[in-house]
């Protein structure tokens, strides 16, 4: 009889615990990004418009696809654990933009908050431009300095001096023929 209360007691410890191991949960998690079996995340999950955000896939045996209307569709291939991309200049300031995870048939969902305040613009950006350059002085006479243009023919005329004088040395009277 012993032997049989062992035998049921470490099969029910086994199924329950079998049991307890193996519940999926399809529930969202407190906060608010579903369980799935692999990890996923946004940093930082506050950006200006224009700026560059780093998503991370953890735990994917596939290409992970990333997708927003924040930024271009992404890809994180089989065996990287991150890729960055720009959040687009024409985000909305304050709004909150859903990015996707896929990885095979599962999908994750998270929040990017695009910045409120005082956006930056693009440098390309016609805006951005002050004033023209500075242009038609090139070979006119603007920046003539005569005391640079006096050491320059100093050190010119010196070099040519050193040069005469070693040239027309006259051998030692050592024996050299």
């Amino acid at each position: 009889m012993r032997a049989i209360r062992r035998a049921a007691s470490a099969a029910l410890v086994g199924v329950t615990t079998l049991a307890l191991s193996s519940c999926t949960v399809a529930s969202a998690d407190p906060g608010g990004e579903e369980v799935t079996t692999f990890g996923y995340r946004v940093s930082p999950t506050t950006v200006d418009a224009g700026g560059e955000v780093t998503l991370f896939v953890t735990d994917c045996r596939k290409t992970a696809r990333i997708h927003s209307d924040a930024f271009d569709t992404v890809t994180v291939p089989r065996g990287e654990a991150f890729a960055t991309t720009d959040v687009g200049w024409d985000a909305k300031p304050g709004a909150v933009y859903e990015v996707t995870f896929r990885c095979g048939r599962e999908t994750g969902h998270t929040d990017l908050t695009v910045a409120a305040g005082h956006q930056k613009r693009p440098l390309h950006d016609p805006g951005d431009v002050q004033h023209g350059v500075k242009a038609g002085a090139g070979g006119t006479m603007d920046g003539f300095d005569l005391r640079r243009i006096g050491l320059g023919g100093a050190l010119v005329g010196g070099a040519i001096g050193v040069a005469y004088y070693w040239s027309r040395r006259r051998p030692s009277g050592d024996g050299a023929s």
